[in-house]
């Protein structure tokens, strides 16, 4: 089977991270985004991955030759010269995904969720349609797209209603899919939308159907629905492998922290937290609801939440951060600043407090 993983371009969402990873890299629970992707797409029985990128970093090449090895499955790049959209990909990645008669996998690079494709699968061969959607449940249908069926033939999509004023259902496009390969037929090489444009064709020809998604969904493209989803994965691993999560005197909650940190025993970590490699923490520290990437340091008796600290940074003593603060890489706090939803650049040194939501270059 075969799987397309749809990068885009330059993550500036997720920045500053991302001005020094490729997001793709960008390390989710302690190990790269793509990789929740690959290993899921392998364990599937997929064996080529495309990455849909705009830009070809070579880092994110050299990592990926790693994982070619470590998971048996060839990864390709498709580079495109100008933005394609979401479906625009598919028809040029078209030699790959129609090598064979097997259908594909296409999937958002930015979601976090228990990506169930051998079930995904097995429900698309049975219905016998050309696309399957997987949906997930929302609490606010208005903000987005959402999926309504057919009334009589079960998990038939009838039509998509965008931002509904009223209540016509809740379930909305997950951004995971399952195509044939004869739907790239009704794909141009051109700026195209999956949604807008492929899709309504496969649901007048009665052939789109939809596969509720379980467990927990999110897009984490942004610092805070990273911080969000990060708290998600957390639960969800908290129920499925609750060996991997931190235990401890000092942990609160959901935690994961990497063998090499070195955690004080007066600090206090949780809940939703994720400690990286050779991170450092300080007497009386307390983080809860952050992320700590690898080689930081976080001084005594500083409290660190809902902040991303970005790898190889510092903060110094009697610190506070919150507010979605994002520290990129390299970047020192002085002691006794105040930091409230602030996003540091890279190589960056605060000595002064920033009180409100602001970008320090």
């Amino acid at each position: 089977m075969k799987g397309l993983i749809l990068v885009g371009g330059y993550g500036t969402r997720l920045r500053p991270l991302t001005l020094t990873v490729p997001k793709p890299l960008v390390e989710f629970a302690n190990r790269p985004m793509i990789l929740h992707q690959i290993e899921a797409l392998a364990n599937a029985g997929v064996t080529d991955i495309v990455l849909a990128v705009n830009y070809r970093p070579e880092v994110m090449v050299e990592t990926l030759k790693k994982y070619e090895k470590e998971y048996g499955v060839n990864i390709t790049f498709s580079v495109e010269t100008e933005p394609l959209g979401t479906a625009g990909p598919l028809k040029l990645a078209e030699e790959v995904l129609k090598k064979d008669n097997s259908p594909f996998f296409v999937l958002n690079s930015d979601v976090i969720c228990e990506y169930p494709f051998k079930e995904l699968a097995d429900f698309h061969k049975a219905h016998g349609g050309k696309g399957t959607i997987v949906a997930t449940k929302v609490d606010e249908p208005s903000k987005y797209g959402v999926i309504v069926h057919d009334i009589s033939t079960p998990n038939l999509i009838d039509r998509f209603v965008e931002k509904p004023v009223e209540f016509v259902g809740n379930r909305i496009n997950a951004g995971l899919y399952i195509l044939n390969p004869e739907v790239i037929d009704l794909i141009d090489l051109k700026p195209t939308s999956i949604e807008k444009e492929t899709f309504p064709i496969l649901v007048e020809q009665k052939s789109l159907y939809s596969f509720d998604l379980e467990g927990f969904w999110m897009d984490v493209g942004q610092p805070k629905d990273f911080l969000a989803g990060t708290g998600l994965y957390l639960t969800s691993l908290a129920k499925r492998n609750p060996e991997k999560l931190a235990k401890g005197d000092n942990i609160v909650g959901n935690v994961i922290v990497d063998p090499t940190a070195k955690i004080s025993p007066s600090a206090k970590i949780g809940p939703d937290v994720v400690i990286g490699p050779n991170v450092v923490i300080g007497d009386g520290a307390r983080i809860a609801r952050s992320v700590v990437l690898s080689n930081s340091t976080i001084k005594d008796h500083s409290l660190v939440k809902s902040t991303i600290v970005g790898w190889n940074s510092t903060v110094g003593r009697w610190c506070r951060l919150e507010g979605v603060t994002v520290m990129g890489d390299d970047v020192e706090v002085k002691d006794e600043v105040y930091i409230n939803g602030g996003k540091v650049l890279p190589h960056k040194s605060i000595a002064s407090n920033v009180p409100k939501e602001a970008i320090i270059m």
